[in-house]
């Protein structure tokens, strides 16, 4: 239904990075890059998948290790957004009584630092945005975007 009714336009409003190609190898060319602070952090992005059914617009996206609080969905404008921000979280100082005069641990390698990526989506007409449920399982974010009533299909009796 999704294909066949629409020729893949509405595949196409939702497919959001077309140079996601080159980005991915920018990314890929700078991974050696430490940043200093968030804010030199290059935003990066998820796999995503989109399906449509009679009555919902259902989109899974990739967030592993992510915990609920750290994931924002948001639309506005017709524009659905989806941004994870984990915070780099520095090594535990030593604590108690073995602690006392050691010096704190050093790093020797850090790739757990501060993580954002994000997506965006233009949203077609048919979607109801104060009908919207959003929930994160397994590392998967599931969304369910209920559609207008008045765009889902209906059986008409023929008397």
């Amino acid at each position: 239904m999704f294909a066949n009714q629409t020729n893949g336009r509405l595949a196409r409003q939702f497919y959001s990075a077309p140079l996601s190609a080159i980005a991915d190898d920018i990314n890929r060319a700078l991974s050696d890059w430490t940043p200093e602070t968030p804010e030199q952090t290059l935003t990066g992005v998820y796999p995503v998948d989109v399906r449509e059914d009679a009555n919902h617009i259902l989109v899974d996206a990739e967030l592993p290790g992510f915990k609920p609080a750290e994931v924002q969905v948001t639309i506005e404008d017709g524009v659905l957004s989806i941004v994870a921000e984990r915070k780099s979280q520095e090594p535990a100082a030593p604590t108690g009584p073995e602690g006392q005069g050691r010096p704190a641990p050093v790093s020797h390698l850090r790739e757990r630092r501060f993580t954002r990526v994000a997506r965006t989506f233009k949203l077609p007409n048919l979607v109801d945005d104060s009908k919207v449920e959003a929930k994160l399982e397994d590392g998967v974010l599931r969304l369910k975007l209920q559609k207008r009533e008045e765009v889902k299909p209906r059986r008409i009796e023929v008397k």
